[in-house]
C-alpha cells in the first residue's frame, strides 16, 4: 500500500542574509529580508519525492504555516515534485508567537484531516533556485488554524533578543600537544 506523505516546509531568512536584531530587541528584522526554504525541509521534500519514485508513496503534500509569503516556499516544494500544497495562513501577532507546539498541533490536525500516513519535517535556512512554471499549475489549499480547530495561543514570551557576542581571535597551534597545553591553560580540560 502506497503512503500519503505530509511534508512541513518552513520559510526562513536566507542563509546569505546578515541577521539584524530589531532596535526594541523583541526579535530579528524580517521586513524586506530575503527568505528561502529551510535546507532541512528541502531534504525532507527530496526524501518524500524519492519515496514516491520508488512507489512507496502515492502523494506528497507540502504544508507551510505563516503569512501569504509562505506560498513562495510551497511553490518551491511543488517545483521539486510535491503533488499539492497547503498554506495554513497565520499572520500578525499569531505568526510572531508561532512556536513548535502550535505548529505540531496544526500538523497533527492536518494529518488527521488529510488522512496521511507519514509526516516529514526539517528545521534551518537555504537558497532555492528552481523553475516554478509547473508549480504554478499545482493547487495550494489555503486554511487557517481555526479551520483545523487549533488554538494558537502561546505561553512563551520573548524577553529580549541580543546580537551574539563578538568572536575573539583564534590561536594557531603547531601540534596536538600544543593544542592540549593551550586547552589546559584556558581551563577547558
Amino acid at each position: 500500500m502506497a503512503l500519503r506523505l505530509l511534508v512541513g516546509v518552513k520559510r526562513v531568512i536566507d542563509y546569505g542574509v546578515m541577521i539584524r536584531v530589531k532596535p526594541d530587541r523583541t526579535g530579528v528584522v524580517t521586513d524586506g529580508v530575503k527568505h528561502s526554504m529551510n535546507p532541512f525541509c528541502e531534504i525532507a521534500i527530496e526524501e518524500a519525492i524519492r519515496l514516491k519514485e520508488k512507489k512507496l508513496a502515492m502523494e506528497v503534500i507540502a504544508v507551510s504555516c505563516g503569512p501569504q509569503q509562505c506560498q513562495e516556499t510551497i511553490r518551491t516544494a511543488l517545483a521539486m515534485g510535491a503533488d499539492r500544497g497547503i498554506h495554513v495562513e497565520v499572520s500578525g501577532k499569531d505568526y510572531e508567537a508561532l512556536g513548535p507546539l502550535q505548529v505540531s498541533k496544526i500538523m497533527a490536525a492536518l494529518a488527521k484531516k488529510e488522512e496521511v500516513d507519514l509526516i516529514l519535517m526539517g528545521k534551518q535556512p537555504v537558497p532555492s533556485v528552481l523553475p516554478h512554471q509547473k508549480a504554478k499549475k499545482k493547487k495550494i489549499t489555503k486554511l487557517t488554524a481555526s479551520d483545523l480547530g487549533v488554538d494558537l495561543s502561546s505561553k512563551l514570551q520573548t524577553l529580549s533578543v541580543d546580537d551574539p557576542p563578538a568572536r575573539t581571535a583564534g590561536v594557531k597551534v603547531e601540534s596536538v600537544g600544543q593544542l592540549v597545553d593551550k586547552l589546559r591553560e584556558i581551563g577547558c580540560i
